[in-house]
């Protein structure tokens, strides 16, 4: 009998959607970033970045290869534990494959930036350790709406990092927000996006919708209050243009996040002219369509 849980947590706690039956180990709290003007992931006081202390970490693995059996995948959380140095990520690495031998899979998310401050060689080191996936909120290609967000990132780094990912064998999982230039940037977004998505030709792809519970006060101020935000049927026309300009080899791709009024699924390109006619009809005739009401959507 355990008188502990395996591991502690500070909530609140998200990961991706695909990651609903991975086992998430905290290794950070919080985002080391945490300015974006669009996310409200971890602006709660008690979600102030902080790296949990390793040999607290450690220990949690250990009674997690302890307690728990059968456990195949990981999810490194909070927002970004690609911060950590190499050395600590190798280490946490490794305690997970010797105290939960049956993972195949751990993944993170992570920001451009803190790739960049890891080799090739470093990241296939991480990658042959089991680090096999990362998640990168890209969010647009367009380097004026990065601005305005405060992303802290361009298309030319987020390109970079991406490329590298992929040059050391780990898959990418892009992310990008519909919406997300107002109805002055949308088709900039849209054509900027495609082009980065072109570029770096990433294994998986979703898109959700711009969407904040407390309001877009925050997104505006970034814009210079100039910021109007796309209504369901210019949501699909951005998304429609998107599409229609990716030329990708075989790329997963995902729309259907909580926050989208229209679910997508296939293979890009292989269903791009499918999903392209889906768009069309909820376009044209929105009441034949099946979408998502306001009240259905979230984060």
């Amino acid at each position: 009998m355990y008188n502990q849980m395996p591991i502690s947590y500070i909530e609140p706690v998200y990961r991706p959607p695909s990651e609903a039956n991975s086992l998430i180990l905290q290794v950070t709290n919080g985002c080391s970033w945490n300015r974006c003007t669009f996310c409200e992931m971890y602006i709660d006081p008690q979600k102030k970045f902080k790296p949990k202390n390793e040999a607290q970490l450690l220990e949690e693995i250990r009674r997690c290869g302890e307690q728990l059996s059968g456990v195949r995948r990981v999810f490194l959380g909070d927002g970004d534990p690609m911060v950590l140095s190499f050395r600590r990520l190798k280490t946490i690495l490794e305690a997970i494959r010797t105290h939960l031998p049956s993972v195949t899979r751990v993944s993170t998310y992570a920001l451009p930036s803190n790739l960049k401050h890891k080799s090739v060689a470093e990241l296939q080191q991480l990658r042959e350790l089991g680090l096999t996936l990362i998640y990168v909120g890209a969010e647009s290609g367009d380097d004026e709406i990065l601005r305005c967000i405060d992303k802290g990132e361009t298309f030319q780094t987020t390109a970079e990092s991406l490329l590298k990912a992929k040059e050391a064998g780990i898959k990418t999982s892009v992310m990008l927000i519909n919406g997300l230039g107002g109805t002055r940037m949308s088709k900039q977004h849209a054509l900027s996006s495609a082009k980065l998505i072109n570029l770096t030709q990433p294994d998986y792809l979703a898109t959700l919708v711009l969407f904040s519970r407390r309001g877009n006060q925050r997104v505006e101020q970034g814009f210079g209050g100039e910021f109007t935000a796309l209504n369901q049927r210019q949501l699909f026309e951005e998304m429609e243009l998107f599409l229609s300009h990716l030329k990708l080899q075989k790329t997963i791709f995902r729309s259907d996040h909580a926050s989208n009024f229209l679910v997508l699924k296939g293979v890009l390109n292989r269903d791009l002219e499918t999903m392209l006619k889906q768009l069309r009809r909820a376009i044209e005739t929105p009441d034949r369509v099946f979408l998502r009401q306001d009240d259905q959507r979230g984060l």
